[in-house]
């Protein structure tokens, strides 16, 4: 698995040969290459996991560590995840029932794993956790969110994931009265699928800037709400069939700040906008919005 390391290191997307995870040309971008980056499991042993006891105890020990997920594997509940971990799912691996749980952790990536039927929360990211990257993988419909991210975590990319038909999507911010966000929830969210997926992709609370680009929308109640102070760039995206692509405020949460560029919208509402957004502090390649669709649907997603 050398190959795997190395590209982990480097921020690669992952590819399939013969039924195990390797080394393709996509990179790590966005927030999860601030503050230091983002290597997972790089420099340690990598172990490879069929059963949910063994899953458990291997994203649970102490150290780096990759660990490799081999078909499917039924679990319960939220299951806590330890600092500099890579799970990664060879071809066909899934997880069912549960989810991951990553608290006050940090050093984390999560790759071409399908889950669905969730019992609370796919990946809960909480407890100021910093620089995790969550790419490659499929999401379907389970309890609560697919992808949460809240209370004071920091520096992370949500990338290449394919979001099938989950309702609530992807948070970030846990609650309106959780102002001790303010200054965190610096996410990237790029080269996601949300296909016929319902709502918060992602919803934002206190985050600034967070940065949403190159992702496809497709049959959705609404895109990008951003909330309580929020300032959020949308840029690049293809909205396609979008009820509301952006709100500037949403419930009874406070009005965030959005601004909005260079994207394509067909069959959707307009985008709404307001104030200003701070600026972003790492360097990204920027597709063309009208060709985000074709890249996208035929990228994201797990093995």
């Amino acid at each position: 698995m050398a190959g795997l390391l190395t590209a982990v290191a480097a921020g690669a997307g992952i590819a399939s040969t013969g039924g195990t995870a390797t080394a393709a040309a996509a990179g790590l971008e966005g927030w999860a290459t601030q503050n230091g980056g983002t290597t997972g499991g790089q420099g340690g042993s990598t172990v490879t996991v069929d059963s949910a006891s063994e899953l458990t105890s291997a994203i649970g020990q102490s150290g780096p560590l990759v660990v490799q997920v081999s078909g499917t594997i039924n679990l319960s509940g939220m299951n806590d995840v330890a600092s500099d971990k890579t799970i990664v799912g060879n071809n066909g691996a899934r997880i069912t029932g549960g989810g991951f749980d990553i608290n006050g952790q940090s050093n984390v990536i999560i790759q071409n794993l399908t889950f669905e039927d969730w019992d609370d929360d796919a990946i809960n990211v909480q407890e100021s956790s910093t620089n995790i990257w969550i790419d490659h993988n499929t999401f379907y419909t389970g309890s609560d969110g697919a992808v949460d991210i809240k209370r004071e975590s920091d520096f992370i990319t949500v990338s290449w994931n394919h979001l099938d038909g989950s309702g609530k999507s992807m948070l970030l911010g846990h609650s309106d009265d959780h102002s001790e966000d303010i200054g965190h929830l610096r996410v990237t969210y790029h080269h996601n699928w949300f296909d016929g997926s319902e709502t918060r992709h992602p919803r934002v609370r206190f985050g600034d800037p967070v940065h949403v680009y190159n992702n496809y929308y497709y049959d959705n109640e609404y895109g990008v709400a951003s909330t309580m102070g929020a300032g959020v760039l949308v840029e690049g995206n293809y909205f396609e069939n979008c009820d509301e692509p952006t709100l500037v405020g949403y419930a009874s949460s406070d009005a965030g700040d959005v601004v909005a560029r260079n994207n394509y919208a067909t069959g959707s509402g307009p985008l709404e906008t307001a104030g200003s957004v701070n600026s972003i502090p790492y360097s990204y390649t920027l597709d063309n919005a009208s060709s985000v669709k074709s890249i996208v649907t035929g990228g994201a997603g797990a093995n």
